[in-house]
C-alpha cells in the first residue's frame, strides 16, 4: 500500500467517525459559491481540522469543511474550501480531498471555479462549461507509484469532462435563461496572475479561460472513474486584455455578484445528473 493511499484511508476513517453519510455526488465550491453549502439540508459537517493530516486552505473566503446533506433529494458531499498548489502543498495533497470524496462513495463530481478569460468573446460575469483542459503547466497528480486501489497506471483522458453531464448542464442553463459558454480551461500554478505574454501563449495553445485549480482535481477524479462536470465563473479579463490591473478583491466581487445565478445552475445540474 502506497503512503498516499495510507493517508487517504486514515482520512476516510477520521470522517467516518463523525458521519456514515453516503453521497452520490461531490461538489467543490469555487469563489462565489462559498456559502452554497449553508443553504442545503445539512446532515453532518466535518471540519478539515478534525481530519488528521488533511490539508487546509489558506485563501481568504474559503471555509474549511466537508458538508454532507441533500440538494433537494440528492445526497451530496460538498467541499467548502479547496486547497491549491500555489499554497505550497504537494500535488498529492491538493487532490487528496477529491479522492477522499470518491472513496466516501461519490460517483459524480462537479468542479466549480473562478477563472480569467483568455477568449476575447468572453466577459466578466459569464459562465463557461469546461469541455476540456490543459494541465501541462502543473505537475500531474498521477506522477509516482500508481495507486492501484484507485485506478490504472495509464488512464484514458480523452473525455475528462462527461459529454452526458455537459448536455444536462446546457439544457439546465437554457431553461434558467443563463448564457453558458463552452470552452477549454487551462490551469497554471499561480499565485501571480499571468503576464500578457503568457496569456497570449495560453490563447495560442487553445485556452479560453485560465485559473489556478480544477484540472489537477479532474485528472485525479477521472483516474478513479468518477464522472465529472466543470463550470467556471469568468470574473475578469486576463492580463493584457484590459487596461485595468488584476486584483483578487475585484475577482471575488464579480464572483459574488453572479453567485445567485451560479447557485441556481449548480442546483439544477446536481438534480438532473
Amino acid at each position: 500500500m502506497s503512503k498516499i493511499y495510507e493517508k487517504l484511508t486514515s482520512c476516510l476513517e477520521s470522517v467516518r467517525k463523525v458521519s456514515d453519510f453516503q453521497p452520490e455526488t461531490a461538489l467543490v465550491l469555487g469563489s462565489g459559491l462559498g456559502d452554497y453549502a449553508d443553504d442545503i439540508r445539512i446532515e453532518a459537517a466535518v471540519d478539515y481540522s478534525q481530519i488528521e493530516g488533511f490539508p487546509r486552505s489558506t485563501v481568504a473566503g474559503h471555509k474549511g469543511r466537508f458538508v454532507f446533506g441533500y440538494v433537494r433529494e440528492v445526497p451530496v458531499v460538498i467541499m467548502q474550501g479547496r486547497v491549491h498548489y500555489y499554497e505550497g502543498y504537494p500535488m498529492a495533497d491538493v487532490v487528496l480531498p477529491v479522492r477522499l470524496m470518491g472513496m466516501l462513495g461519490a460517483k459524480k463530481l462537479i468542479l466549480t471555479n473562478a477563472a480569467g478569460a483568455a477568449n476575447y468573446d468572453y466577459r466578466p460575469g459569464d459562465f463557461m462549461l469546461i469541455k476540456d483542459h490543459i494541465a501541462s503547466s502543473v505537475p500531474s497528480p498521477l506522477i509516482g507509484q500508481n495507486i492501484d486501489e484507485l485506478g490504472v497506471r495509464f488512464p484514458d483522458m480523452s473525455e475528462v469532462y462527461s459529454s452526458r453531464m455537459r448536455r444536462i448542464a446546457r439544457a439546465a442553463a437554457e431553461e434558467l435563461g443563463i448564457t453558458l459558454r463552452e470552452g477549454v480551461y487551462m490551469q497554471l500554478t499561480g499565485p501571480a496572475y499571468e503576464t500578457p505574454a503568457e496569456v497570449n501563449m495560453c490563447r495560442v495553445l487553445g485556452a479560453d479561460s485560465l485559473g489556478m485549480s480544477t484540472a489537477c482535481e479532474a485528472m485525479a477524479a477521472r483516474h478513479m472513474g468518477m464522472e465529472i462536470c466543470g463550470i467556471s465563473c469568468i470574473t475578469n479579463l486576463a492580463a493584457g486584455m484590459s487596461v485595468e490591473p488584476l486584483d483578487h478583491r475585484e475577482v471575488q466581487e464579480m464572483a459574488d455578484r453572479v453567485s445567485e445565478q451560479f447557485k441556481a445552475l449548480v442546483t439544477e445540474v446536481i438534480c438532473r445528473i
